[in-house]
């Protein structure tokens, strides 16, 4: 089938020897899915999954060339000829789908630690990374070439493990990057200084990989255009080393990038904060300076903005990761016009970059399957049993809708009861707050995968055991969702509020507010800022250390600093609030700062509490002995984030 409505996007081109179908890639991205240093089943059935739903190129993670180099645990250690094996099994899984696919080369430099390896870090000079605040050992010549071999000879094990091409790193998180960048290279040999000094070692690697790897496979280079940092690399730079790489004649693409991946990663796996299309700029300036195919990126969730983006001429090629990552036929259903069938990336972090910030394998909030490729339970889903079942769901949240969904997919006849107006539950709430509207492509996403296979939706309707048991169904899911409850201090002040009171509307908070932030997550610092946009005075207080900490594992903390600061939203730390009374009209608080033991008053209009729910289970307890069976998904079993109820969902699916 033809592209339809995506004149450029489904259009094939050459990139050095190597034909792609479309301009869709699935760029180089972390999964911690390495065991042992080695790719493992789970690398094949991921990119394979890629391949089949339609992406045009896919280039693998990164794959290390030295021993010096382990930035984290599950690091493909590519030096070694034990990783040929699995290259193969990736390649023949991914070729089987005629999808080429690209391994991408690195080596971490100073963006590491010695934790790993026990080995000194290597890099052009001793300036330690901002996150691993490691000294690094500047490399002479001797080991400058040791380097240089180290990806020719990891070039050769993807050869022989049967990539179609290679690309070399040197953009956010690379010993290359680090030479190419006046912050981090300090030399006044013929390694530093200058621009084409700067760039020799990206130069020698070139001729080093290519030798490797022969004329009959591809090789591109990403290059960082912007590193956001004081001293850094700026997209003048960038352009002039793209020029160096074009001129060697030996480079078939070249990919993009922008920031570093510590100080300024937040604008390199950009959240729902940043614009999409944000990066777009780097890839256009150096497309109108070399003839080579130029790879674009920045947050591209659908394929209405990758065309744009190659209508607008801003690059050849366009790079959908989080996208992919969320919808493995992204590429297929756009293709053949259902691009309102695809699970849109909400741009939330929480198990992508999140997970892998914890040490995780990669996951997405909004697909189950995803990262469990390779395991038969899962996927493809099994058929019903002897006869299909008439299963009612009763909550509209995502665990209801994600369990009616794969239960519908798997051929039962399925009610869902929601006893709002609209579904969505808290999900549909959150993005209530404007700065989180994309929150609600998971339920637009879900209610549209339950439309499509049948889901018989009642809204407005309150579901009884009595009602329950009268129409006797053979299976109940309950995801009933969780209730705000009030902190023990709070008594029965009026002025003192959930953040679900205020967001639903049930509250309207002036004046001086106190915004409570036991959770460390988008409830109190989102509800601050509509808050303080309303007008309000507003001081953010939280027993933790930083306030919204988890923050810092979305890549949400850097933009929400600037924008609480932008509308003079207050941060207090360390604190504990152990009473509340109302004195002449205002709460007055009593606040213990845990790290020196003193207390004080604090005086506000209104307090909001971003805490801990309770589990709505009243039809949990009334059905226990139902004569049906009764499975529950998502916080009405106790109260967690979004990505605990789809898995929750999906699975009671399966297993009904």
């Amino acid at each position: 089938m033809s592209g339809g409505r995506y004149r450029y996007l489904f259009s094939p081109l050459r990139v050095g020897p190597v034909v792609v179908r479309n301009r869709i890639v699935f760029s180089a991205h972390l999964t911690n899915y390495a065991q042992n240093g080695l790719p493992s089943e789970q690398h094949a059935e991921y990119y394979a999954a890629r391949a089949a739903g339609g992406a045009g190129l896919i280039i693998t993670e990164e794959h290390s060339t030295h021993e010096t180099d382990w930035p984290y645990e599950k690091l493909i250690h590519g030096f070694h000829r034990e990783v040929i094996p699995g290259y193969r099994r990736i390649t023949e899984a991914v070729h089987a789908h005629d999808t080429p696919i690209f391994a991408q080369l690195n080596h971490n430099g100073g963006q590491t630690s010695s934790m790993y390896s026990r080995l000194p870090v290597w890099a052009p000079s001793p300036v330690p990374d901002p996150m691993f605040r490691e000294v690094p050992k500047a490399i002479d010549h001797r080991e400058i070439a040791e380097v240089v071999a180290g990806y020719g000879t990891v070039a050769g094990h993807c050869a022989e493990g049967g990539f179609d091409g290679v690309e070399l790193q040197c953009s956010h998180s690379s010993i290359v990057r680090g030479f190419l960048s006046p912050a981090t290279n300090k030399r006044t040999d013929s390694y530093g200084g200058s621009l084409p000094n700067r760039a020799r070692i990206l130069l020698e690697i070139i001729d080093a990989v290519r030798e490797a790897i022969g004329g009959d496979r591809a090789l591109g280079v990403r290059l960082c255009g912007d590193e956001l940092i004081e001293g850094g690399t700026t997209i003048d730079e960038a352009v002039e080393v793209a020029k160096l790489v074009e001129a060697t004649g030996k480079v078939d693409y070249i990919n993009t990038s922008i920031g570093v991946a510590t100080s300024t990663l937040y604008m390199i796996e950009a959240s729902m904060a940043i614009p999409p299309g944000y990066a777009l700029f780097i890839a256009n300036a150096i497309r109108e300076a070399v003839r080579l195919p130029v790879i674009g990126v920045g947050r591209i969730k659908d394929p209405v903005q990758a065309e744009r983006a190659l209508a607008e001429g801003h690059c050849d090629l366009v790079g959908v990761v989080r996208g992919q990552i969320a919808d493995a036929d992204f590429a297929a259903k756009a293709r053949a016009g259902h691009s309102t069938e695809i699970r849109t990336c909400l741009s939330c972090n929480q198990e992508c970059v999140g997970r892998m910030g914890l040490n995780r394998w990669l996951g997405c909030i909004e697909n189950p399957r995803t990262g469990k490729e390779s395991v038969p339970l899962l996927v493809p889903l099994s058929p019903p049993g002897p006869r299909p079942k008439r299963v009612f769901v009763v909550g509209g949240g995502p665990a209801g809708l994600q369990a009616a969904s794969t239960a519908a997919q798997r051929g039962h006849h399925v009610t869902l009861f929601e006893r709002n107006d609209t579904t969505g539950g808290q999900a549909a709430v959150a993005a209530s707050i404007p700065s989180r509207a994309e929150f609600l492509d998971v339920v637009r996403n879900l209610l549209a995968e339950c439309q499509r296979y049948g889901v018989d939706i009642k809204t407005g309707a309150e579901v009884s055991a009595e009602l329950l048991r009268s129409e006797s169904p053979d299976t109940v899911v309950l995801a009933t969702g969780a209730k705000p409850q009030k902190p023990y201090w709070a008594g029965d002040l009026a002025r003192v509020v959930d953040v679900r009171d205020v967001l639903e509307g049930r509250a309207a908070p002036e004046g001086e507010v106190v915004v409570l932030d036991d959770l460390g997550f988008h409830q109190a610092t989102s509800t601050a800022e509509l808050l303080a946009d309303r007008g309000c005075s507003v001081r953010i207080s939280t027993s933790g250390m930083v306030v919204g900490q988890d923050l810092g594992v979305t890549l949400d903390m850097e933009t929400f600093n600037v924008r609480a600061h932008a509308k003079g939203i207050r941060q207090h730390t360390d604190e504990v609030i152990l009473a509340a009374s109302e004195v002449d009209g205002r709460i007055v608080l009593r606040v213990l700062t845990h790290t020196t033991g003193v207390t004080r008053e604090l005086g506000c209009d209104w307090v909001v509490c971003a805490t801990h729910q309770q589990p709505e289970d009243q039809l949990w307890q009334e059905l226990k002995d139902a004569p049906f069976p009764v499975h529950r998904a998502g916080d009405c079993v106790t109260p967690r984030r979004a990505h605990a109820a789809v898995i929750e969902g999906h699975r009671v699916g399966v297993a009904l």
